[in-house]
């Protein structure tokens, strides 16, 4: 049985860090809220699973529309064939890389997008539980598309962090609960594509500062998580490669900091628009980049259309309880699940299913071949990291 634990606070965030210092590791962080209880059976093992950027560009808005049969914008369509997948896990995370516009719109494609508000009901009805906001989009349209985007996740019943509407928000932390463990997820990005904070709102979305990062992962763990997730908005676009700011800060962030174990149990990746390598670091496993879940069609800087943009991967892990007193949640199992954005038709396919569905069709499998080949590019294989069976 799935349980689903949310709360609707934003991720761990300070106005003192959003203003480039860390946090005092003495501050005390704002109460959390949660509406689960510890699972009567006692700790046990869960699956997280996480996604790529949700972007949608405008023909993906018209998709939604002709899906809705001319009554709104409807996302679940194009979401139904991995949406097994997604509601199978304990606990499902997505990235939502835009903001929402106001209802009835206008809604916009690239440079700077504004979503419908109905994604979110969308996302929380595939199955995910929580949705990480913090991205080079997040200040598209300001403080209120911020508004907007978390007032409609709060709506749908969807768990957010990343970016906040007040201050006292950003400085709660945000804690899911899943059998018997609480999981903290933190979310930063690298920039804001140069749209700068909104006066007197230095907290309105996380940057990336490994300080920061370190005190805030130790600042939910007082505030009571077992496991702390941080979502990193990072990397270069149409680069394979991790670059040298996703090679450090997955070093430092994955060093010993407690006397027995990292602050960070995992780092989950987007930004780069295509799918990146997995990693196990200093113990740790890094998905560098997941690459695009839900986009149109996609060009490089070159002008060049570039299918790599709509491939991605589905991460999932499993969490299994300690193994004594004193002892961290450990990561026991860790997948890969190959997707593509196919269409049009637009509609989000679990890649290895639907090659077998379609063995006519040569560029699902080129996809599922290069998906495949780039997560294991880093040695994951040797450390147990598996294709999920489909």
């Amino acid at each position: 049985m799935r349980l689903r634990a949310l709360t609707t606070a934003a991720a761990l965030f300070t106005a003192l860090a959003a203003c480039g210092a860390p946090p005092s590791p003495q501050a005390r962080p704002q109460p959390a809220r949660s509406t689960a209880a510890a699972s009567p059976a006692g700790p046990r093992p869960f699956t997280l699973l996480a996604s790529g950027d949700v972007l949608p560009h405008a023909e993906i808005i018209r998709q939604a529309a002709d899906d809705a049969g001319g009554h709104g914008y409807d996302f679940a369509p194009m979401l139904a064939d991995v949406e097994p997948v997604v509601s199978a896990a304990d606990l499902a995370v997505c990235h939502l890389e835009t903001v929402s516009g106001a209802d009835g719109g206008p809604f916009t494609g690239w440079p700077t997008f504004k979503s419908p508000p109905q994604l979110a009901r969308a996302l929380k009805d595939t199955g995910y539980t929580s949705c990480d906001t913090a991205s080079n989009h997040t200040l598209d349209d300001g403080p209120d598309g911020i508004r907007r985007t978390l007032d409609a996740m709060d709506a749908a019943g969807l768990a957010h962090t990343g970016s906040a509407r007040t201050a006292d928000e950003a400085g709660a932390p945000a804690l899911l609960r899943v059998h018997g463990a609480t999981v903290a997820q933190l979310a930063y990005t690298y920039g804001t594509n140069g749209i700068p904070l909104p006066p007197g709102q230095p907290w309105a979305v996380n940057l990336i500062d490994r300080d920061r990062i370190l005190a805030d992962a130790r600042a939910a763990r007082r505030a009571g998580a077992d496991i702390v997730v941080v979502s990193m908005h990072w990397g270069t676009e149409w680069q394979d490669e991790p670059n040298d700011q996703q090679l450090t800060l997955t070093r430092e962030l994955t060093a010993e900091q407690q006397p027995d174990a990292p602050d960070v149990d995992l780092i989950l990746g987007t930004h780069a628009h295509i799918p990146q390598a997995y990693e196990k670091v200093n113990g740790t496993w890094t998905v560098y980049g997941m690459g695009d879940q839900i986009a149109g069609r996609m060009y490089d800087y070159t002008g060049a259309e570039d299918p790599r943009g709509n491939w991605s991967s589905i991460a999932r892990f499993t969490f299994s309880p300690p193994a004594g007193p004193g002892r961290r949640w450990t990561v026991t199992r860790a997948e890969f699940l190959p997707q593509l954005m196919d269409g049009p038709p637009y509609r989000v396919l679990d890649l290895a299913a639907a090659a077998r569905r379609h063995p006519d069709r040569t560029d699902l499998a080129r996809a599922l071949d290069h998906i495949r080949t780039i997560v294991l590019s880093r040695g994951a294989a040797a450390d147990g990291l598996t294709m999920a069976p489909s």
